[in-house]
């Protein structure tokens, strides 16, 4: 079975987070993906809280602690490479229907193409060990692009109701269109939180080339989650925004 990458991305504040939650729970349950890979690639880290998940390393502290040991004297490109093999499989937090990874900040100043190098091979040898993966990226894809995989098959862009959102979906269209995503099989746009007919939304993706791949109402289940600290994995099959979830993740499929 070939591998699916599915990227969502979008402005902050949209609900993308959430989203991403949400696909976790329908692609979890589904069993299909068997193997399942979530990526947190947005420095902010919401989506532990979301999903439940309890992590102290990120593959930024990774980084951190790579290039403190070459700075420190160690050269041996094999013994780096086997600290980092050995520290990014600790990072990875396995659950009972999916596995995650945490990206977290890397803004260490100065050029460390070698060690970048290094962490990137590791991460794609780690990802080729599941049947798909799903990443919670930032409104760019640039953190995408150089530090997760190169190849995208879905490209979800979670908006709001705003012009300001749409604002963001065109210049998300643009990168794709400009090349940061090498390989883009298909791209949508996902309308969320709504509480109207979003009719001249749809016909603004329309004039973007964005197709609409679905529309996710207002749900007040998933605010009451939120506020109460719970996870979105626990959200129960009457919630309104989990059922368009599931019927955005069978038409991507």
């Amino acid at each position: 079975m070939e591998r699916k990458i599915i990227a969502v991305c979008g402005k902050g504040g949209v609900g993308k987070t959430a989203f991403t939650s949400m696909m976790t729970k329908v692609l979890a349950k589904q069993k299909a993906p068997e193997k399942l890979l979530v990526i947190d690639a947005d420095p902010a880290l919401g989506l532990p809280f979301a999903l439940g998940v309890t992590t102290d390393l990120t593959i930024g502290k990774v980084r951190e602690e790579i290039i403190r040991a070459a700075q420190d004297g160690e050269t041996d490109k094999a013994a780096i490479a086997e600290k980092l093999d050995y520290m990014i499989f600790n990072a990875l937090v396995e659950k009972e229907s999916f596995s995650f990874l945490a990206m977290g900040c890397m803004d260490r100043e100065g050029c460390f193409c070698a060690l970048n190098d290094l962490l990137r091979d590791a991460i794609a040898q780690l990802s080729n060990s599941f049947d798909a993966i799903l990443i919670d990226g930032e409104a760019g894809l640039e953190q995408i692009n150089r530090q997760v995989v190169d190849k995208v098959n879905t490209l979800i862009i979670v908006t709001d109701t705003s012009y300001r959102g749409m604002q963001t979906v065109k210049h998300i269209k643009q990168l794709v269109d400009n090349g940061y995503v090498p390989a883009c099989d298909q791209i949508g746009v996902v309308f969320n939180r709504c509480r109207a007919k979003v009719s001249s939304l749809e016909a603004m993706a329309q004039e973007i080339g964005v197709p609409v791949f679905g529309i996710i109402p207002y749900d007040d289940l998933v605010e009451k989650h939120d506020l109460a600290g719970k996870p979105l994995l626990e959200l129960t099959e009457e919630s309104l925004a989990l059922q368009a979830v599931t019927r955005i993740v069978k038409k991507i499929k």
